[in-house]
């Protein structure tokens, strides 16, 4: 090396010091700024539409009292000028609000333990292009419109979902669900929670896998060093760590379940009477009802539609928070 290059080495200028400092930069902070006006947006948009429901629909709800929730008949009386008169109208929600937890509520009992088990398998046993075109289906399943649900359901499903009910009733008429009063098994909630139950499996069967496919590998090579078995390590390992995601994934679908329209409409006869028999051809949900009625009703009768659906809008906010609630008591366990 020649002295003119070690001199210019020598003679090189210092580098200044890094300031350190927890200022965050400029990008960052746009980049925060985009993100929270993104999350809060959503809560606007919640808040808005809670306060357009409540506009709408108070006068219904405040002539109507609790009858609102507590009674089944839905009678539009109009006054001498045509318009509504809501002193003599009778709007009650109660046999839809039944119809629809229990619409719900066979749908999360067929769902969960077959949503379940496809997740377990497509994580832990099944080969890759088996899991690859699996979980495109899957995914594929989640995207179709309701009303093909809906029509599949009508005509290919009603047939077999009705020799089933029947068996039922024959082997189980003891029981005070599967008891029949009128031998009328089509239509039933029965055919709408089997419907509504294939509809809400490919969302709880992709939150399940992603919860499934994120426990921890030492967990499960440590569960394996000690001879567990694969279905050994699956309830050891898999299950206390999967619990929580497993149970909020249920109770999103039974949100999903409990504001499903059309389909429930195209398979179940909207009568206005609480059935707790989920055989008998006669129910409701209180989608399905706002649909029914909102094509013939007049200004004034739409108001309590938006009543009905504010009721419907609480208690779906009411079930994804108590589901954050046990998320976050369940989870605890697997971690």
């Amino acid at each position: 090396m020649s002295q003119t290059t070690v001199g210019a080495a020598v003679a090189a200028p210092i580098p200044p010091k890094r300031e350190i400092t927890t200022k965050p930069r400029l990008s960052d902070r746009i980049f925060r700024s985009v993100v929270t006006s993104g999350g809060l947006s959503s809560l606007v948009i919640l808040g808005l539409i809670f306060i357009f429901l409540l506009y709408q629909g108070y006068n219904t709800l405040h002539s109507q009292g609790i009858h609102f929730l507590t009674g089944s008949n839905w009678n539009a009386a109009l006054n001498d000028s045509g318009s509504l008169d809501l002193k003599n109208s009778q709007f009650g929600i109660a046999a839809m609000l039944v119809g629809t937890l229990v619409c719900a509520s066979i749908a999360i009992i067929i769902s969960v333990p077959i949503s379940v088990m496809t997740a377990l398998f497509l994580t832990f046993y099944a080969p890759e292009r088996i899991k690859k075109f699996m979980v495109t289906v899957v995914d594929l399943m989640a995207a179709f419109p309701s009303i093909l649900y809906g029509i599949w359901g009508f005509f290919v499903l009603m047939p077999s979902a009705v020799y089933i009910a029947k068996l039922l009733h024959m082997y189980l008429g003891w029981v005070p669900f599967f008891k029949m009063e009128a031998p009328v098994f089509d239509r039933s909630p029965f055919i709408a929670g089997i419907i509504l139950a294939i509809m809400i499996i490919p969302i709880v069967t992709s939150i399940s896998r992603e919860i499934f496919s994120q426990t921890p590998l030492d967990r499960v090579q440590a569960a394996y060093a000690l001879g567990a078995t694969r279905l050994g390590m699956i309830k050891a390992v898999a299950f206390p760590y999967a619990r929580g995601g497993i149970i909020g994934s249920a109770m999103l679908g039974l949100g999903r379940a409990m504001g499903e329209t059309v389909a429930v409409y195209t398979v179940l006869n909207i009568v206005y009477q609480v059935n707790w028999h989920i055989l008998l051809g006669a129910g409701g949900n209180v989608a399905s009802m706002i649909l029914l009625k909102f094509g013939e009703a007049g200004p004034d009768e739409v108001k309590a539609l938006m009543a009905a659906g504010l009721v419907l809008f609480v208690v779906t906010l009411l079930v994804n928070s108590l589901a954050d609630i046990i998320v976050r008591r369940t989870s605890k366990g697997g971690k």
